[in-house]
């Protein structure tokens, strides 16, 4: 095991991150500038490195009340032998305690700047992981996502728009 560093963010580029999407065959298929704001927008962006390379990446996003773990990939590689799909990233595995390192970074500066609660969606695969980070299940949530761009979306945009305008008449 390689020895592994850890960095806030300034350490990577908008470039190095879209490169480790596809390395670990992600399904964001953001460009540089996409990802640029998204680091600009991110409370805390925290990354891990084994001899140079980037091998991981957590976010997290804060309004300055609420929190989002928003992603905590590593490199299926380091997560050890029990990662069973070794799907674009998710932790199912953190035999080397890499992404909980990352995970628990992210939270402490959450908390440092005033977040009284973290939020995350998890894969089946991630729960265990997420658990032992201290989440619990919040009863009755059901996640729901709307990917722009899919069927229903522009339609959604569109009557809030055409609801806003009515009302500024």
């Amino acid at each position: 095991m390689p020895k592994v560093t850890y960095g806030a963010g300034g350490d990577t580029d908008a470039r190095e991150l879209v490169a480790f999407y596809q390395r670990l065959q992600h399904d964001t298929a953001a460009q540089p500038r996409q990802i640029e704001r998204m680091m600009a927008r991110s409370a805390v962006l925290v990354t891990a490195r084994a001899d140079g390379e980037l091998i991981g990446v957590a976010r997290g996003v804060s309004d300055g009340v609420r929190g989002y773990l928003t992603e905590c990939k590593l490199d299926p590689r380091y997560q050890g032998p029990a990662a069973v799909t070794r799907t674009d990233g998710r932790i199912e595995h953190d035999e080397h305690g890499i992404a909980g390192e990352m995970a628990r970074r992210v939270l402490h500066q959450l908390a440092a700047e005033g977040v009284e609660r973290v939020d995350v969606v998890a894969w089946s695969t991630e729960v265990d992981f997420l658990a032992e980070l201290g989440f619990r299940r919040n009863g009755g949530l059901v996640a729901l996502m709307l990917k722009a761009g899919e069927p229903g979306a522009a339609s959604t945009a569109q009557r809030g728009v055409e609801v806003g305008a009515g009302a500024a008449s």
